[in-house]
């Protein structure tokens, strides 16, 4: 394994209100309300070099980086 491997990042499924925990590890970074929090959560993680949307490091559990059912009054068509 190479020394620079990152931690395996995991955007948990939505709660009720649409939120979802990002951990990295056993560690919890954040709650994330939108795409744009994850990118936030984990700049300040220093793990920010991280293509959120196609990494293979990042664990979208319970829907994908376009998945986020309480921003859904938002996005009718």
């Amino acid at each position: 394994m190479a020394p620079t491997q990152q931690p395996h990042v995991v955007v948990h499924p939505p709660a009720l209100d649409g939120s979802r925990r990002v951990t990295a590890g056993d560690e919890a970074l954040g709650i994330a309300s939108h795409l744009d929090d994850v990118v936030e959560i984990l700049r300040l993680a220093d793990l920010d070099q991280i293509e959120v949307e196609e990494s293979d490091l990042i664990d979208w559990q319970g829907g994908g980086p376009d998945d986020w059912p309480g921003l859904s009054e938002h996005h009718t068509e």
